[in-house]
């Protein structure tokens, strides 16, 4: 199983930036999937995540309103739309994936890391102000 997380980049704050994260080996239309980022210095953190079917999101509160998930099955790969950018959304991205298929958790699971037995390689945002 392999993820691939890519789209990262240098950007002005207030832009914005989609990020992508292609599978291979795990279907993405029957396992959960998230983002987390991790910061210089700082311990990775939960972004956002989609539930196995696509129905339900959850973000975390500082990216609310301003990041949108999303998942295209056919293209087995998820989509972080990142906008109106700030600079401390700084981070490496890592996407990351359920092993089991078609789970469906109590909504504290999604924000915990144990939850993805799948890592991809992260790719670095930079908001400049």
């Amino acid at each position: 199983v392999q993820l691939q997380a890519s789209g990262g980049g240098l950007v002005q704050e207030g832009g914005s930036l989609r990020l992508s994260c292609t599978a291979s080996g795990h279907p993405v239309s029957r396992s959960v999937m998230g983002w987390f980022r991790q910061a210089p210095g700082k311990e990775r953190k939960f972004v956002a995540a989609i539930s196995w079917s696509g129905g339900t999101t959850y973000y975390a509160d500082s990216v609310k309103g301003r990041f949108t998930i999303s998942k295209d099955d056919a293209k087995n790969t998820m989509y972080l739309e990142m906008n109106t950018l700030k600079p401390e959304d700084t981070a490496v991205y890592f996407c990351a994936g359920d092993r089991a298929y078609q789970r469906t958790y109590i909504a504290v699971a999604y924000y915990r890391q144990p939850t993805y037995a799948y890592w991809g390689q992260g790719t670095q945002v930079t908001v400049s102000s």
